[in-house]
C-alpha cells in the first residue's frame, strides 16, 4: 500500500475525519536521519499528524510543529503543507531507551513532558497563527488530542503509530484524526466514543492490511471520502539557498573559513542532505559580497 491521505465527513457533515498511511515517508526519514527505533516512532507519529493537519489547510498554506518535552530526544520539528508534503528531524536521532512497562518503544520517555507542543501556521497573513499546549503524555497522540481541544476548541480523537521490524526498517506507519463539530447529539457522541474505545491500535490495523478508508469506517460507518491525496517526503532545500545562507555570514567570516578550512560543508537539518563548497566556490561567494 503506497502512502496516501484521505479526508472525509460523516453524520451529515457534523464529523470531520482524516486518515493516513505514511510507511514510505517514515522509512525515508529513518534512512535519511539514521534514527533509532524510538526516534523513528516519535518522528513518524509527528509527521503523520502534521500531514493530516496540513490537509486542513488550503492553497499555499503550511505549518510547522515543534515538540520539546525536555527528554533525551531533544526537539522534534516537522513541516507540512496543504499539498501533502512533509519533512522533519529530531535533535538526537540516535536516542536509545529500554522498552517501557508495556514492553513497547518508550516514546514518552524519549520526548518527555516538561515542555510544549507548538503549532505555527503560515496562512498568508501578516503574522502567522501560533497555538501551543503543555505536553501531557509525551506519547504524542494524546498531546495532539489535547492541542485540538484547548488550542483550537475542536473536540478530536487522534491515533498515531509506527511499527518497525527487528532490522529497524519501518513496517507500517500512519494514523487518523476524527473531529466532532457542533450539532451532534449526546447519543451520537457516545456511539463514536464507544467505537473509539474498542478500535485496535492503528499499527495493528495497518499491519493487518486495513486501508485508511477501512480504519475510519470502524468508527464512522457512514463516512464519505471527499478527497484522496498522494503524500510524500519533500524538502525544498537547494545549493542556491545554502549559498545565500553562507553569504549572509559576511565577508570576514567566509574569508576565515576559506583560510582555516579551505572548504565549507553545510547539512540541511530537515533532510540531512550535505552541500559542500570548495575553495573556488568560497572565493566566488566572497567576490559576490564585494
Amino acid at each position: 500500500m503506497g502512502d496516501y491521505l484521505i479526508r472525509g465527513t460523516a453524520l451529515n457533515g457534523q464529523v470531520r475525519a482524516f486518515a493516513v498511511v505514511t510507511t514510505g515517508i517514515t522509512e525515508e526519514m529513518r534512512r535519511r536521519h539514521d534514527t533509532s527505533p524510538v526516534a523513528t516512532a516519535a518522528l513518524g507519529r509527528t509527521a503523520a499528524a502534521a500531514l493530516m493537519m496540513g490537509a486542513m489547510l488550503k492553497g499555499q498554506e503550511k505549518l510547522t510543529i515543534q515538540i520539546h518535552g525536555g527528554g533525551p530526544i531533544g526537539k522534534i520539528v516537522v513541516d507540512a503543507n496543504a499539498n501533502g508534503e512533509v519533512r522533519g528531524y529530531v535533535d538526537n536521532p540516535h536516542v536509545d531507551l529500554p522498552p517501557n512497562a508495556a514492553g513497547k518503544l518508550d516514546v514518552a520517555g524519549a520526548v518527555g513532558v516538561d515542555g510544549a507542543l507548538v503549532v505555527t501556521k503560515d496562512l498568508g497573513l501578516k503574522e502567522p497563527y501560533r497555538g501551543s499546549v503543555q505536553l501531557i503524555s509525551g506519547e504524542l497522540a494524546e498531546d495532539f488530542t489535547y492541542y485540538f481541544a484547548y488550542s483550537e476548541q475542536t473536540p478530536s480523537a487522534v491515533a498515531l503509530g509506527v511499527l518497525a521490524d527487528r532490522d529497524v526498517l519501518v513496517r507500517v506507519s500512519g494514523g487518523f484524526i476524527i473531529q466532532l463539530l457542533p450539532g451532534l447529539t449526546d447519543e451520537e457522541i457516545g456511539d463514536i466514543e464507544q467505537k473509539l474505545a474498542a478500535i485496535p491500535p492503528v499499527t495493528k490495523l495497518l499491519d493487518g492490511g486495513a486501508t485508511p478508508e477501512e480504519i475510519l469506517r470502524q468508527v464512522l460507518p457512514d463516512v464519505q471520502v471527499l478527497e484522496r491525496m498522494d503524500i510524500r517526503f519533500h524538502c525544498p532545500c537547494t545549493k542556491e539557498r545554502i549559498e545565500q545562507a553562507l553569504i549572509s555570514l559576511g565577508r570576514t567570516e567566509l574569508q576565515a573559513i576559506l583560510d582555516e578550512e579551505g572548504f565549507a560543508e553545510a547539512v540541511c537539518h530537515y533532510c540531512n542532505e550535505p552541500y559542500r563548497f570548495e575553495s573556488d566556490d568560497l572565493k566566488h561567494l566572497i567576490e559576490q559580497i564585494g
